[in-house]
């Protein structure tokens, strides 16, 4: 179990956070109500990509977890990932459960920074680990442009 304990944890909570954004996106008739640019990737694009980044960003934890036995590297890696875990299943409950792309919009600056700050953190342990991360960064600024484009699009926006 030993060898196989940090990727087992990283599977599961990767996949904890992808059930929970998941559970959490409806693509009801709200949403396709919304105005959206033309530039959007089609819907059938979201899951594979997702699917990709949460696979690398599993990868990218067990190889940091492993690059560093020291408590206190350790300590600072788990921190990052609960942070950036959080912000990723937060956006999601707020652009689509509550239905406010504006906060969402404004959640999304923090959930970028959490995933810069992830990288730097994994960088001081592993640099390729630290790669594997750069999708995840690119595509959140991708969805961060959309989300933009969704609030000048509709907003504003309020509780119904």
């Amino acid at each position: 179990m030993d060898d196989w304990g940090p990727t087992l944890v990283a599977a599961g909570a990767a996949l904890l956070v992808a059930l929970a954004g998941g559970l959490l996106t409806t693509t009801g008739p709200w949403y396709h109500a919304l105005r959206r640019p033309a530039w959007k990737p089609p819907d059938w694009a979201f899951g594979p990509v997702w699917t990709t980044i949460f696979t690398l960003t599993a990868i990218s934890a067990v190889l940091a977890w492993n690059a560093d036995a020291s408590a206190s590297a350790r300590a600072a890696l788990v921190g990052a990932y609960v942070v950036n875990a959080v912000l990723n299943i937060a956006w999601s409950g707020l652009f689509f459960r509550l239905r406010r792309p504006d906060w969402a919009l404004f959640e999304v600056v923090f959930l970028w920074l959490s995933i810069a700050a992830l990288i730097l953190v994994t960088a001081r342990v592993s640099s390729g680990a630290a790669l594997l991360l750069l999708p995840y960064l690119a595509w959140v600024a991708v969805a961060a442009l959309l989300n933009r484009a969704i609030v000048r699009l509709n907003g504003p926006f309020r509780r119904a």
